[in-house]
């Protein structure tokens, strides 16, 4: 009987009962950069720790079960796993992006990846027909869902009958909802990238990144990459990741909880013109996402009436930091224009939606009380530093 995703935070059914490693409950981090060999064409199964740790490894294993696929690497970084992924590309192959993606993404594909002779069509791909911007040369199609930061939901099962029509890859980041709340691979997806910085992670302590399979020709090749280009978790990064993993499942449902009364509240506000969680009934996408997601997740994106009202929230907040990234326990909120999507033309955030006036929370999981009490004094001493 396949164990729940809560156990499978913390336990590797294929280790239980298993008491190598002295016992340790705690998987040990093997801190070490080489291995000695017991004699020629005798190895302990790890030679250099650019190819593999045992850590690492064990990492690896944890979150490969919790996306059902057959093979994870993890990387330095959430965009050393979206670089490692487009080594799979030559020049001239065509991809088909999300028009709103995180705005490292769209700094990486439009300053490095065209450079190298890729070429990109971006489209709304919760709205338009993806179909009409295939051609002979394209190779995959790459979405967020929700994205970064509009929050716009597409179908990952109707869009993976379009891909394997015509034998396209579909690359799926999950960073927004983690594989607690949703699992791409087993709606078609081929590949699943995250920022294991965010929510895997948990504690805005550590950079990560995944790349997750279930095919095992993409396995090969993600191997022979990981080692070839040396971006592979370090070992101490690694057990911090582990750590974090086994509080995921609390973690998320209290700050999902959070969330929702957070989105409630916004919506009762004057200042606030639009909020945009998937969680809430009005948002377009909530029916799919109770199809294809066990949650809504922790993400809300709202605007308020002004651009100077956005940034007198961002002048008085306290408890809730104004930082970039996301995921983490505290409560952090975030300027897209400045700060995430600061290297997107301003022509493409706008058309996005992204605009002067918006700001995205990333919810944590203190008291939701103290949330509401923040926010509500901060719109107040917004009100009162702009209009008396």
């Amino acid at each position: 009987m396949a164990r729940g995703i809560a156990t499978r935070c913390l336990h590797l059914e294929e280790e239980e009962g298993d008491n190598s490693n002295y016992g340790a409950v705690s998987y040990p981090i093997y801190q070490t950069a080489t291995y000695a060999h017991s004699g020629v064409g005798r190895s302990t199964g790890y030679d250099y720790s650019r190819l593999q740790n045992p850590t690492r490894e064990h990492l690896e294993k944890v979150v490969t079960t919790l996306e059902n696929g057959t093979d994870a690497l993890a990387l330095s970084s959430g965009m050393a796993a979206v670089a490692l992924m487009m080594e799979l590309f030559r020049p001239g192959d065509h991809l088909i992006v999300d028009a709103d993606l995180y705005g490292g993404s769209i700094r990486l594909f439009r300053n490095i990846s065209e450079k190298n002779g890729i070429r990109f069509s971006s489209m709304d791909c919760c709205k338009e027909d993806v179909e009409r911007y295939i051609n002979e040369n394209t190779k995959a199609v790459y979405i967020e869902t929700p994205t970064n930061p509009m929050m716009n939901v597409t179908d990952i099962e109707a869009l993976s009958r379009i891909t394997k029509k015509h034998q396209l890859l579909l690359i799926v980041d999950n960073t927004f909802l983690s594989p607690y709340f949703q699992n791409p691979l087993d709606l078609g997806a081929d590949i699943v990238v995250h920022s294991g910085t965010k929510f895997l992670g948990g504690h805005n302590d550590t950079l990560a990144g995944f790349l997750v399979t279930n095919r095992a020709d993409i396995s090969e090749q993600f191997r022979f990459l990981i080692k070839t280009t040396g971006a592979g978790l370090a070992p101490f990064d690694s057990w911090l990741i582990l750590r974090g993993i086994k509080t995921l499942g609390i973690r998320m449902e209290c700050a999902q909880k959070n969330a929702i009364a957070i989105a409630e509240w916004l919506q009762g506000q004057k200042a606030v013109t639009k909020v945009i969680y998937p969680g809430l009934p009005s948002h377009q996408g909530y029916a799919v996402m109770k199809r294809q997601a066990r949650g809504f997740g922790a993400m809300i994106t709202f605007q308020v009436k002004s651009r100077e009202f956005a940034l007198a929230i961002l002048e008085n907040v306290r408890m809730i930091k104004f930082a970039e990234s996301l995921g983490g326990v505290e409560t952090l909120i975030t300027y897209p224009s400045t700060q995430t999507h600061a290297d997107v033309p301003e022509e493409i955030r706008e058309r996005n939606g992204i605009t002067e006036r918006t700001l995205r929370l990333s919810v944590g999981i203190e008291d939701v009380k103290d949330l509401t009490e923040e926010l509500d004094s901060v719109f107040k001493a917004a009100e009162e530093d702009l209009y008396g």
